[in-house]
């Protein structure tokens, strides 16, 4: 299922002009999206649509100057270290994060994927 998602993410993203980042952990799914607000309210509502999706919460709608991850329709991330635990999200540490608590992780993994 990530796969398709992945794909279908990589294939029409560019075409709106969005970019971001994707990261699955166990059956935790963050999600950071860039791009014109029109096209990110579009694919939002995608998403809420979708039935392979459940339990969506949008954490942080915020502009950003510059964009985190500029060449990648949607990259996906296997690095577990960066972002919260299944416990952290079971004791409500997204609800009680931070903006900048919520972006510093992708910041990160900006970081460690430079020219994406």
């Amino acid at each position: 299922m990530l796969a398709g998602i992945l794909s279908a993410a990589r294939r029409n993203n560019p075409q709106m002009g969005i970019t971001g980042a994707l990261v699955c952990r166990a059956d935790l799914y963050l999600q950071l999206i860039e791009g014109p607000v029109d096209a990110i309210d579009a694919l939002y509502a995608r998403i809420c649509e979708d039935d392979r999706h459940a339990n969506i919460e949008l954490l942080l709608t915020e502009g950003m100057g510059e964009r985190l991850f500029p060449n990648w329709a949607m990259l996906d991330d296997e690095a577990p270290s960066l972002f919260w635990s299944a416990a952290d999200v079971a004791t409500g540490a997204l609800e009680a994060a931070s903006p900048d608590e919520l972006l510093a992780p992708f910041i990160r993994l900006s970081a460690a994927h430079p020219g994406g």
